[in-house]
């Protein structure tokens, strides 16, 4: 990565949490350390040991639009988002997405109260409303099962809105699945695999090339199992 010193800055969009945390041994396998905790620092842009890359952090949902339109060269986002926000743009969105990092993994599953016979609902044809930050994505996971349903979004605490009566269903992202039992929640649909991709930004690809593929290539060695 000695083209560093051409005067141009990389900037890589990440999220806090899980993603942040596994994306820090990839960064360090490219040879770049990210100088400051984002969780004690007020800082909004990251300085790493390479003076040509920079840290710039955003909501995770927030990543694929800042790479999209030049605020950062690349990022690290969910799958959740990036296709929630791919099927609200009409089916794409423009990143090139090179790799699957394999990092932040879960899944994305229907959920009910364990006393509410969801296969039942399903049958008779009743009109389900389901709460969820993903209506994207559950409207047609729906749609595709010919289910009929009325979408209420939020965004957080979705275990609340079967609990409250807001809603019979959510869809959500599951991990160990532990919230889901502590709120007597079980899943009973699976809709997809989640795990974190790296996104990079058209333009920078052909105009920053030599600064990228170092860093591209790192990461692909980095994950090969």
């Amino acid at each position: 990565m000695s083209s560093m010193t051409t005067g141009l800055t990389l900037t890589l969009a990440l999220s806090k949490g899980r993603i942040f945390e596994e994306t820090l041994p990839l960064l360090r396998a490219a040879g770049i350390e990210v100088l400051e905790d984002p969780e004690t620092s007020r800082k909004l842009i990251l300085p790493t040991n390479r003076d040509g890359v920079r840290i710039v952090m955003v909501r995770a949902s927030d990543v694929p639009t800042y790479v999209q339109y030049g605020g950062a060269d690349l990022g690290v986002a969910g799958r959740d988002v990036l296709h929630e926000q791919a099927l609200a743009q009409g089916g794409s969105h423009g990143l090139y997405q090179p790799l699957d990092l394999n990092i932040a993994r879960c899944r994305m599953s229907v959920a009910v109260r364990a006393d509410f016979d969801y296969a039942a609902a399903i049958k008779q044809g009743s009109r389900i409303r389901v709460a969820t930050k993903y209506t994207e994505i559950a409207r047609q996971h729906f749609a595709d099962k010919g289910v009929h349903v009325d979408l209420i979004k939020l965004y957080g605490s979705m275990e609340l809105a079967p609990l409250t009566g807001l809603a019979e269903a959510i869809v959500d992202l599951v991990s160990t699945g532990g919230t889901l039992r502590a709120n007597k929640l079980v899943e009973v649909e699976h809709i997809m695999e989640i795990s974190s991709r790296l996104v990079v930004n058209q333009a920078a690809l052909k105009l920053k090339r030599d600064l990228l593929r170092p860093l591209i290539d790192a990461f692909a060695a980095a994950i090969r199992p």
